[in-house]
């Protein structure tokens, strides 16, 4: 078909995810150390336009609430060349223990990301 497979849109998501955390401050390898994890529990896509294999592709991702212990993240996809809306997408992310139970977002997660006004 020539076009990107539609799971893939997740993958792009949760890397603009990574460096949006990464660019905010907050040592996600070192929050979970010290046990407090952010799965996703809800993920949304809406596939406006097909991006193909060749296509650059820019992503923006910010977050758009953070709650005492959740946040939700946006995210819109487009193509660089002509600036046509590809995805927009959506996670939404609750702060857990290790053992699973629901906890406050950390200060470093919260700080960081007032800090860094939320876009990446």
């Amino acid at each position: 078909m020539g076009v990107v497979y539609y799971a893939n849109y997740f993958r792009y998501f949760e890397a603009g995810r990574t460096e949006l955390l990464r660019a905010a401050g907050i040592d996600y390898r070192r929050m979970e150390e010290e046990g407090a994890l952010l799965p996703v529990v809800d993920a949304s896509a809406r596939y406006r336009w097909p991006a193909e294999y060749d296509d650059e592709l820019e992503l923006l991702t910010r977050v758009v609430d953070v709650g005492t212990s959740s946040l939700r993240i946006q995210y819109e996809l487009r193509r660089v060349s002509d600036g046509r809306m590809i995805a927009t997408g959506e996670t939404r992310h609750a702060c857990v223990s290790r053992e699973g139970g629901v906890i406050r977002l950390p200060s470093q997660v919260r700080e960081g990301l007032e800090t860094s006004g939320h876009d990446e």
